[in-house]
């Protein structure tokens, strides 16, 4: 069963070129472009990791995370953002990970790959 990944940023572009890649690697991509949107979709949508950007309309990022993190404290969150020096707010938020805007595709990828292998073996062990 393919790993679902929900894309939530307001840049239609980073959005596209984002499930793009995604898709070939044969993950399920639903997209956002703010936080109220992510909200409404993870109501309906069983998501396995969440990229989200900081700087949005509607909802921003943090409040967002803040939201999304709490209500799915299992989801590991990958903050997506073209803003610098964002890495401390993100370590004492408790973000899974951080990746800096231009993307690095095979960088997001390998971490995108071990946040989910790292999730499926700590779900594994909550559940037993």
């Amino acid at each position: 069963m393919s790993k679902s990944i929900l894309v939530v940023d307001d840049d239609a572009s980073v959005r596209k070129s984002l499930a793009r890649v995604l898709t070939a690697e044969n993950y399920l991509t639903l997209l956002a472009r703010n936080g109220k949107e992510a909200l409404e979709i993870l109501a309906n949508h069983r998501v396995d990791l969440i990229m989200l950007d900081l700087n949005m309309p509607v909802k921003d990022g943090w409040q967002t995370f803040s939201t999304l993190s709490f209500e799915n404290p299992m989801v590991p969150i990958i903050i997506i953002t073209a803003r610098s020096n964002q890495i401390f707010s993100a370590s004492a938020a408790g973000v899974a990970g951080l990746m800096e805007k231009p993307l690095d595709f095979p960088e997001l990828l390998r971490t995108i790959g071990t946040l989910l292998s790292s999730h499926e073996h700590n779900y594994d062990d909550v559940t037993q």
